[in-house]
């Protein structure tokens, strides 16, 4: 601790200066206090979070709703649409109906939830519409933003779907799909952003939305009237955007022309606009608007006054008029012609009052409008719907086929039927329906009755034999219901019908609530007992519980369960009875098998029977013994477990009795013992039934035992000993080996057709011949097990045959020189196969360039005909495909072929064919071309002088081969069998020597076309088919694993959820098999988590996730002050004291780092009783480390200043230790009291601004070493 000291010390001069003169206090360390609590309240700020729910209301108009065409009442589809969109994304959805049938939803989430369910929703209930609207390429990419997001953001916004085309498309067409609304907004700001970034002139006029529809004129006849003027591309916003300003863009002149029009309009009606208002109920609204709006432009195209209504969401009523002072020349015009004129003529009305009178105009027509559809209400349950409506609605069709503008709706859960049309139509309508309503309300009537569910399918019937019964019989209608804690049955009809089918329903009710219905489990080797003879037991059960059935299940049913029905006492009593009764025989079912010699039988049985019948009698039991011709010794006892036992030990004694029974073990070689047991163990039985029936046993295999137990009567046993033995030796004269060494290349020939060869050495020797197998190690050596005779002879027949068969001859044969490149192609592929498969025989073809068609064949003379006949089956194969030759010059091939071959390809796919290109050095003449009569054939290409006629060559001649077969493969498929730059298709084409043509891109064809000899495209047909069963199986593993979730969480969670070094997410990734990926730090969708994998394992996985998350969101954090200077000695050596702690109280501390604002902060998080604990634990030990630092620094002070004297003035260290010479006043160290804890003393000590150079505070870790 001295050495930082007198470096410091090194600093001061002269020594007399005070710390003020050599450290200047800085402009800030006054107030280091105040800073420190405005960060932490900054912190504080950070950690508020505000709500992120947001609630948006939007209305569906009746005129624009997409029915779901369902013939059910109320919402029909609806409720389930509006689930569905919620479990897609999130948001709550609350859907509700006004009386004029439109449909108002409130959708509370996330604003992005909420955005993508509105788009949703419109989707699926307002009516779709689609326009098309021309764009410059040039500004697409402006409409799309970086990765699409603006793209993506207008179509949440305008709840819209907006296709672009491709980059490689040259078309400027962009199509918006959606509500009429939604595409009015998207092409708005579409053609905004467009005329942003055109390149011609663009202007932007600022016109209050009040003024737009005089700009537009009615059916925006006069804009675009000005658009075709002055060619340019005017957007003005749609009624539901509320924006002013007007975009212009186009040619300049055009541009500035149609501003001044525009500004000119604005200005004009600006003076001399003026504006009523009315009140017209909200129902009317839609009237008054007419069908998209028809009825406003009408009124603005008859009186040129504009119709301004509320907003949707706007609850008054109050619709606008405003027009224009200056109509007095068209108010003239209409003096002659309208209606307006002639009622202004009667009036006497002068010019200054025709402004009111023309306004008055358009307010009639607005009220007229409004006032020309009427509701009413017929009040009628609404049970009774049904038979208003009649069947197929038969009924409500006859009030209202003369009434064709009525509109007439039944609501489900409402009691009354709302009607609307015109007032006279709407009049005779209700009319008829009020009659109709009271006549059945008169006539009909209902009653509920509450049944338990169990009883519905006896009440029901079978296929509802006894509810369509009582329909029939009492003309009532009966519906069930289930569900909603309600099980009810409703009965409606007539009175009489009504009461009659209660009373019925009732009893049955009652009936069905008395019985009762119990199983019982019973084995079904007891149902012939307790049935009977014919059913006779079962018939008196029956009888004994006459209201009981009994039920048993049926031969084909592997269950054990009877089942008991009937009234709640007999049941009762039949079950209890027949519980006993089964019991008792299982009880008395106890078997048990004693094997007991089969020359004892006869004195078990005793004289007529007389033994056996007393052992049955007495121990009451069934004791049955094998038939006379029968082979078995077992004697088989059935009865009470004791009975049976007391059974055995009585026929046991008399055997006993009888014979004197020993046990012997003879000693035989294990490797002997299949040969004794004999197939199927016939030897070793036959053997014990020659010798009275001994038993011999045999050890285990894995008992490594030689011993044989042979058990019987003593002569039985000795006789068995003898026949044990004699076998034995036979087994050990016969099991002499001898071993042959031969090339397994020539086992076969040694073994013939068949086994023919083997099988006539077997005969002649009778020794028995073993040839190695594919699992043995050695596969030369073959075996010989026999008589030493006959191995010896056998083994002399096989050296004979080996020393043929290693006799190497020579053979030729002819094979013509056009097959030769298919037998050494690739390498010599199909020559190996040959070699192989015909014990290693060596074939040669002629080198290339050499004519010859003489082939070599080395090897055993059997090897080289096999060899002979593979080699003549090939070329039978490739003579067999059909093939043509072509005379073109070599010269024109080149022309032929086109550019990279082209020109053959577009014929190679036109005709089906494979066409081969000849070596261009071969120029020798081609003499095989020739005519039947064996004279030169000259083909004649073009117009040419007959005497000029070329010699043919063989780089002459193309050949053409056809397609030999076809594979259906779907073309999404002919990409993974091409492979990576065509590697599959030509390893294919080159394994099975085939040509393979694949479908055009542009043709898109699920056919595979395979030339080549036939073997070869059949074997290339299966390795196609067996591709093409591996690519299915891996697209449809690819399908479930591409299943995606999205799971939100926040991103202070998610260091938490990666773990050390990744080890927590790597173990969940590796648990379940998924894809897990965080947001970048600057993403905007910061808080979304992306697993990818099957579904099962995404959703364990987003579980593992949340279980993490929901422990940390239980838990708490505190901000603990202590003392920088402390914090090593907490965190203790590589974190030691820091971790125990953390494991004491079960809880996460983090230490403040070097660039946090207050450096004595410990931030502690936990459950809330666990983080109290840690913090007062963490305070204690900060006041005892802090004793300890203000001792340590309060003796380095003394110790320094010690060494300062005896430095300075060498022998004068009693007066230097006193004298102040060397230092400095007003130094931190004199600041530093030993009690420095006390913060009324030292308040700013907490800033940090006063932290002495001797203990700098280096971080949480403590200073660098």
């Amino acid at each position: 601790m001295q050495q930082p000291v007198t470096e410091e010390e090194a600093a001061y001069e002269p020594p007399t200066y005070t710390y003020d003169e050599v450290f200047p206090a800085l402009p800030e360390s006054a107030t280091s206090a105040s800073p420190t609590v405005n960060q932490l309240g900054q912190w504080n700020s950070k950690m508020r979070i505000g709500s992120s729910v947001v609630t948006q209301v939007f209305r569906v108009p009746f005129e624009e709703r997409k029915f779901d065409h369902s013939d059910k009442f109320g919402e029909g589809e609806s409720l389930r649409t509006c689930l569905h969109i919620m479990k897609e994304t999130g948001a709550h959805i609350e859907i509700s109906s006004s009386k004029d049938q439109s449909l108002t939803f409130l959708v509370t989430g996330k604003q992005s939830a909420v955005l993508d369910a509105r788009r949703k929703i419109l989707q699926h209930f307002q009516t779709q519409a689609s326009t098309t609207i021309s764009i410059p390429k040039e500004h697409h990419r402006f409409i799309l933003g970086k990765s699409g997001t603006k793209l993506r953001d207008l179509e949440k916004t305008t709840a819209t779907k907006i296709s672009m085309p491709n980059m490689a498309d040259n078309s400027d067409k962009i199509v918006v799909t959606g509500t009429k609304e939604g595409i009015e907004k998207a092409v708005h700001e579409i053609r905004v952003t467009s005329d942003e970034q055109s390149k011609q002139a663009y202007e932007r006029v600022n016109v209050p939305k009040i003024y737009h529809p005089f700009i537009c004129g009615p059916h925006n006849d006069s804009l675009n009237a000005l658009i075709a003027e002055t060619g340019v591309r005017i957007n003005v916003p749609p009624l539901s955007v509320q924006k002013d300003e007007i975009t212009i863009a186009g040619e300049k002149e055009g541009v500035m022309l149609a501003k001044e029009r525009i500004l000119a309009v604005h200005q004009d009606m600006e003076k001399k606009c003026t504006t009523v208002s009315v009140e017209v109920p909200k129902s009317q609204h839609k009237y008054v608007i007419g069908p998209r709006g028809n009825t406003i432009a009408e009124i603005l195209q008859s009186t040129g006054v504009s119709v301004e209504m509320p907003s949707n969401d706007n609850s008054t009523g109050t619709i606008t008029l405003r027009g224009p002072h200056d109509k007095l020349g068209l108010a003239v015009e209409l003096n002659t012609t309208s209606t307006l004129g002639n009622y202004a003529t009667e009036a006497g009305c002068n010019e200054l009052d025709w402004i009111e009178l023309y306004l008055d105009f358009a307010l009639n027509m607005v009220y007229e409008k409004a006032n020309s559809v009427r509701t009413a209400v017929v009040n009628a349950p609404n049970w009774i719907h049904k038979y208003i409506i009649g069947r197929k609605g038969a009924n409500i069709r006859v009030i209202t086929q003369d009434l064709a503008k009525v509109h007439v709706e039944f609501t489900e859960k409402e009691d009354h039927i709302k009607i609307e049309g015109p007032p006279e139509e709407v009049e005779k309508a209700q009319q008829a329906l009020e009659t109709m309503a009271s006549d059945l309300i008169n006539k009909l009537i209902f009653i509920e009755l509450t049944v338990d569910p169990k009883f519905y399918k006896h009440i029901i019937g079978k296929n509802g034999a006894n509810v369509n019964r009582m329909k029939d019989d009492l003309g009532v209608v009966i519906n069930i219901s289930e569900g909603e804690g309600k099980n009810i049955i409703r009965i409606e009809g007539n009175k009489a019908g009504v009461e009659a089918a209660k009373v019925e329903l009732e009893e049955m009710v009652h009936k069905m609530e008395n019985e009762k219905e119990k199983d019982i489990i019973i084995d079904h080797r007891f149902y012939r007992n307790i049935i009977g003879t014919k059913g006779d037991n079962i018939r008196e059960i029956r009888d004994m519980f006459n209201q009981v059935q009994i039920t048993f299940p049926g031969p084909a049913e592997k269950r054990d369960v009877v089942k008991v029905r009937g009234p709640k006492e007999d049941v009762d009593k039949c079950h209890k009875y027949l519980t006993k009764l089964v019991k008792e025989l299982n009880e008395s079912s106890y078997m048990l098998e004693v094997p007991i010699y089969k020359q004892f039988h006869k004195f078990i049985i005793g004289k007529a029977g007389a033994n056996i019948r007393k052992i049955r009698d007495e121990t009451q039991t069934k004791i049955d013994l094998p038939a006379e011709g029968e082979k078995s010794d077992v004697i088989a006892i059935t009865g009470k477990k004791e009975n049976v036992e007391e059974a055995k030990d009585r026929i046991l004694k008399i055997q006993n009795e009888l014979a004197n029974i020993v046990t012997e073990e003879i000693t035989i070689p294990p490797k002997f013992y299949n040969s004794l047991i004999g197939a199927g163990g016939k030897l070793i039985h036959s053997i014990m039934e020659e010798c009275g029936g001994v038993a011999i046993k045999f050890p285990s295999a894995d008992s490594n035992s030689d011993k044989v137990t042979v058990r019987g009567p003593k002569d039985d046993v000795m006789k068995a000993r003898q026949q044990l033995m004699e076998l034995t030796s036979e087994r050990q004269l016969t099991s002499f080996t001898a071993k042959v060494r031969a090339n397994p290349q020539h086992h076969k020939f040694l073994i013939g057709k068949s086994g023919a060869n083997i099988k006539k050495i077997r005969d002649l020797t009778g020794a028995r011949i073993v040839f190695p197998t594919d699992k043995d190690e050695d596969k030369e050596t073959i075996t010989i097990i026999g008589k030493q005779e006959s191995v010896e002879m056998a083994k002399a027949e096989l050296e004979a045959t080996i020393k043929e068969i290693d006799n190497i001859v020579e053979s030729e044969m002819v094979v013509e020189p056009r097959h030769h490149r298919h037998f050494v192609a690739r390498r010599g592929e199909v020559l190996h196969r040959i070699s192989d498969e015909c014990g290693g025989v060596m074939i040669s073809f002629p080198r290339p360039g050499v004519v010859s068609d003489r082939v070599v064949l080395k090897g055993a003379k059997d090897c080289i005909e096999l060899a002979k006949l593979r080699i003549q089956e090939t070329v039978e194969d490739l003579e067999s495909m059909v093939t043509i030759e072509c005379i073109i010059p070599q010269r024109h091939h080149r022309t032929v072929m086109g550019v990279k071959g082209f020109k053959v390809q577009g014929v190679t796919q036109e005709f089906d064919v494979h066409i081969k290109f000849p070596d261009r050095d071969a120029q020798e003449e081609y003499y095989n071309h020739q005519s039947t009569d064996g004279e030169i054939e000259t083909q004649v290409n073009g117009e040419v002088e007959q005497e000029v006629v070329e010699p043919i060559r063989v780089c002459d001649v193309i050949r053409i081969t056809g397609i030999e077969g076809e594979v259906e493969v779907p073309f999404d498929f002919h990409r993974s069998i091409i492979g990576q730059k065509g590697r599959d298709v030509r390893e294919l084409m080159d394994r099975y020597d085939v040509h393979i043509v694949l479908s055009p891109a542009d043709q898109k064809l699920d056919v595979i076309k395979i030339s080549g000899t036939p073997e070869c495209v059949e074997r290339a047909k299966e390795a196609v088919e067996e591709r093409c069963k591996e690519l299915e199986l891996e697209r449809q593993d690819r399908l479930l694993k591409s299943h995606e979730l999205e799971l939100e969480v926040d991103p202070e969670f998610h260091p938490k959820i990666i773990g050390k070094r990744g080890a927590v997410i790597t173990k969940i990734r590796l648990d379940h098999g998924v894809q897990i990926s965080f947001p970048k730090k600057d993403d905007p969708d910061e808080r979304i988590i992306k697993i990818q994998g099957y579904e099962q394992s995404v959703l364990a996985a987003k579980e593992d996730i949340m279980k993490i998350v929901n422990e940390y969101n239980d838990m708490v954090k505190e901000e603990v002050s202590i003392d920088s200077r402390v914090h090593s000695r907490l965190i203790g050596a590589r974190g030691r004291n820091i971790r125990k702690i953390m494991e004491q109280f079960n809880v996460d501390i983090k230490f403040p780092r070097n660039t946090d604002p207050d450096l004595n902060i410990v931030t502690v998080i936990g459950t809330e009783e666990n983080v109290m604990d840690t913090k007062d634990h963490l305070l204690n030990l900060e006041e005892e480390y802090l004793q300890d630092v203000t001792e340590r620094e309060l003796q380095d002070s003394y110790r320094a200043n010690f060494g300062r004297g005896e430095g300075d003035d060498g022998g004068q260290g009693g007066e230097a230790g006193g004298g102040p010479g060397f230092v400095v006043k007003g130094g931190p160290w004199e600041q530093r009291a030993p009690d420095t804890a006390s913060t009324a003393e030292f308040p700013s000590f907490g800033g940090g601004g006063d932290v002495p150079r001797s203990v700098p505070a280096a971080g949480a870790w403590g200073p660098r070493r």
